[in-house]
């Protein structure tokens, strides 16, 4: 889950959960809005945990850079064949 997606349903969530007061047949809207709040944050906890460790990573070699010469590019030249072909009889 992204961070996008767990700000959406913290958001949708709330608007649930403080914002809304219908009642559905046997649905508490206040309690699925508190469910969607808690998934948002523990994607949100997730995700930045996930993206952190792989920031943190770094790699570093104690060989130097080897410089190359950079080669002139490569031409392209564009070939065309004619045939004349005789007319069906």
């Amino acid at each position: 889950m992204g961070i996008g997606t767990s700000i959406f349903l913290i958001a949708v969530g709330a608007i649930l959960t403080f914002a809304l007061d219908a009642s559905l047949g046997g649905i508490n809207l206040d309690v699925v809005g508190w469910i969607l709040m808690a998934a948002g944050v523990l994607g949100l906890v997730m995700t930045t945990m996930i993206w952190g460790r792989r920031r943190r990573e770094v790699v570093t070699t104690s060989e130097p850079v080897e410089y190359r010469r950079v080669e002139e590019p490569v031409e392209y030249r564009r070939v065309e064949e004619r045939r004349d072909v005789a007319p069906p009889l």
